[in-house]
């Protein structure tokens, strides 16, 4: 339940923002009507709008209100920075557009062309990030001041405690006073005492200070394992008097998790995800990997049936190499890829393995023997990966991501910090393969794919993808 004293600010952001998107609706209306000529400005809006189209309208405003609130654009900002409320405000109004676009094939507008939807989009986008920069600005001008501040306790005394309060400190346009420290005496504590701050009470006497003072928001930094008991009695008890109360995802071991609230049978859980996105971003990226690899198999049909037909004519035995490979969560799935060595090369490896120059579980040899003529060619030109397009159609991978590897390679695995890559969909190209795959250790690798995971973004696969050409001309493409 959102605070009374939060209320009036909310409400009153909302009607700013339904008043930035009908102006924006406008104005992309009027510039629409200048650009095309299909009638004068003047007796454009000395049209009379219908009851029907009020209707529409008054849906859409709805539906917009609705996606602003679901993608968190109503929620307190005063800790996040302002690149993620931006981003926030990017995907709300994307999203709204999108709902018109349907709205607009449910019943009939004409005027939703491709020109007044990007303009529409634009403007949206342009008129509230500019009403939230100025509203940032004039908060921490008004927080720096002494104005519209939040009281704060901080539960638990060790380095992180104490580097969190030196950040709030440092950055009064946040609008934060910290009252003090909660802690009982511990060996730390002289430590603690060296830092400046104070420690305001201990825990028996933490019900007596709650109910003496403004607490506006409590952050607790006490280990979990060792504590439990204490986090039962600090957590009801901030619940008990209404504050609001942040937990620390380091406390869990969890510094790489997103999280979110769910509800299920009146009961309440916190989900966290280490993977590469959820949502709407996923969803477009699917769209994106069935749009771009059904015309990539059209377009690129003649090279396919090529490749086809040089290697039956070279080599005896398939056209196609089909491989079990570990896919998401590891999942096994059977990979598509023109062969490109011969036919037992499976039963060659443990004649070869001793030549093995790559690092880790994986098989890799520079000059492979098993290696046909036609397969060395389409190896070079990154030919041989093509099939896996079919793969992508399928839903066992995406363009893009950590690639599939071999049930071999996988149970070679040592350390499960490199088993996070396979909590995501594999992919045909990733970072490992665009930034020059031969030169990069197995653990380097690794690390790269989980610093794709961790950076993951619908911009960061476009650019990938976009890299993967050059990277396949200088014969470094995916493996």
């Amino acid at each position: 339940m959102t605070p009374h004293r939060h209320r009036f600010p909310i409400a009153l952001l909302k009607v700013v923002d339904t008043i930035l998107v009908i102006f924006s609706f406008s104005l992309a209306t009027v510039l629409l009507v200048k650009v095309q000529h299909e009638t004068t400005l003047r007796d454009f809006l000395s049209l009379r709008a219908k009851i029907s189209d009020m209707l529409i309208f008054s849906i859409s405003l709805a539906v917009y209100h609705a996606i602003f609130r679901a993608t968190g654009l109503y929620r307190s900002y005063r800790l996040s920075s302002r690149a993620s409320e931006l981003s926030d405000i990017v995907k709300a109004t994307a999203l709204s557009t999108a709902s018109f676009v349907a709205i607009s094939e449910i019943f009939s507008i004409r005027m939703a062309t491709l020109p007044f939807l990007c303009a529409f989009w634009a403007i949206t986008t342009a008129t509230i990030v500019s009403s939230r920069v100025m509203m940032r600005t004039l908060l921490h001008r008004l927080r720096a001041r002494g104005r519209n501040l939040r009281f704060m306790l901080i539960f638990g005394t060790n380095s992180r405690a104490v580097g969190f309060a030196r950040k709030i400190v440092q950055s009064p346009e946040l609008g934060y006073r910290l009252l003090g420290f909660v802690d009982d005496p511990w060996s730390g504590t002289s430590e603690f005492e060296r830092s400046g701050f104070k420690i305001v009470c201990d825990y028996s006497g933490l019900g007596d200070f709650l109910r003496t003072n403004v607490v506006d928001e409590a952050v607790i930094y006490l280990p979990f394992g060792s504590f439990y008991h204490r986090w039962f009695v600090v957590t009801d008890l901030c619940a008990h008097h209404g504050i609001t109360l942040r937990l620390n995802a380091d406390t869990f071991g969890l510094r790489q998790a997103s999280w979110r609230s769910e509800e299920f049978d009146g009961s309440h859980y916190i989900a966290t995800k280490t993977g590469a996105g959820e949502g709407w971003p996923l969803a477009t990226k699917r769209i994106l990997d069935i749009v771009i690899s059904a015309v990539l198999i059209v377009i690129l049909l003649p090279i396919l049936v090529l490749a086809a037909i040089g290697i039956k004519l070279t080599s005896p035995g398939p056209i196609f190499f089909l491989q079990e490979r570990i896919g998401i969560n590891k999942r096994r799935f059977t990979i598509y890829k023109f062969r490109t060595m011969v036919p037992n090369a499976e039963r060659l490896m443990s004649i070869l393995i001793d030549k093995n120059e790559a690092t880790g579980p994986v098989f890799k040899i520079k000059n492979d023997p098993r290696i046909t003529k036609v397969g060395r060619l389409l190896r070079r030109s990154s030919i041989d990966e093509l099939p896996q397009l079919l793969n992508v159609l399928k839903g066992d991978m995406s363009l893009v991501g950590p690639r599939p590897l071999p049930v071999r390679d996988y149970e070679g695995f040592n350390e499960d910090w490199q088993r996070r890559r396979f909590s995501v969909q594999p992919g045909i190209t990733c970072l490992w393969q665009v930034n020059g795959r031969s030169g990069i250790s197995f653990d380097e690798w690794m690390l790269l794919d989980l610093q794709y995971m961790d950076e993951w973004s619908l911009w960061l696969d476009l650019k990938i993808l976009a890299r993967t050409v050059p990277a396949v001309m200088r014969g470094s493409g995916a493996a």
